[in-house]
């Protein structure tokens, strides 16, 4: 699944004529930069939730060679952040494979092929994750199973046990495995009975959050992983580099 949904305020003035999918990096839109490189590594079926400039992304994907492969979650009405899109289009996977949770704006330099195989059958999800500096942690314990997160500016702690809220450490007074989350993931199908709970809208990381002490959410730790955000107008020749790269 690919998030197109958003609004890509901060790609103005681009994105008041064309959706942040459309926005092209060294010629060619981020959407068909990334479909083209799953396809490469092997995936053939895509859900590409829309809102912003729907009919646009719609009218452009039409054209592609790739358009029998793709199917839209249509989010004009409302925007469903990240959690509440991925439980709008549950009725458009058909079967118990994990899927692959991308965000449009995200270039990487992930083998996909890899990070699939490492999705065992008794976990949940798999939380693509590495050793950057950022304001906000994913906290993991020593087998890697989510237990937290962490805003380290603010000291604000988030968990559904209670001995991690208060002093955020495990039960053994020991300090968590801190990473911070790519975007990336690797989703079970099985888990999307446990979103009926949720409303429309919420952001997956709360729905992970809320349930990794009764799933199975682990992190995956991945040294050299290389991300690019492509949320401002600033990153679109640094960006151009990457893909080259």
């Amino acid at each position: 699944m690919i998030f197109a949904a958003g609004l890509g305020t901060r790609l103005k003035p681009l994105t008041d004529t064309m959706p942040k999918a459309l926005v092209p990096v060294g010629g060619r839109p981020l959407l068909d930069l990334i479909i083209n490189r799953l396809r490469e590594q092997g995936y053939d079926r895509f859900v590409v939730n829309i809102h912003h400039f729907a009919q646009m992304i719609k009218d452009h994907v039409a054209q592609q060679d790739y358009a029998p492969l793709v199917q839209f979650s249509d989010e004009s009405d409302q925007l469903l952040e990240t959690g509440g899109g991925l439980k709008k289009a549950a009725p458009l996977f058909n079967d118990d494979e994990p899927i692959l949770i991308h965000n449009v704006d995200i270039l990487d330099n992930v083998d996909f092929g890899w990070f699939s195989r490492q999705h065992l059958p008794e976990e949940d999800a798999v939380l693509l994750v590495s050793k950057r500096k950022t304001k906000r942690y994913l906290l993991f314990d020593n087998a890697m199973r989510l237990m937290g997160w962490k805003n380290i500016e603010t000291g604000e702690i988030r968990s559904p046990y209670e001995y991690v809220r208060r002093t955020g450490l495990s039960q053994h007074g020991e300090p968590f495995n801190e990473y911070a989350f790519s975007g990336i993931h690797s989703f079970s199908p099985r888990l999307f009975a446990l979103m009926e709970q949720f409303p429309e809208r919420f952001p997956i990381i709360d729905f992970y959050l809320s349930v990794c002490h009764r799933s199975k959410i682990v992190g995956l730790v991945k040294d050299d992983l290389r991300l690019m955000d492509v949320g401002k107008i600033e990153t679109l020749d640094q960006a151009e580099q990457f893909i080259n790269q």
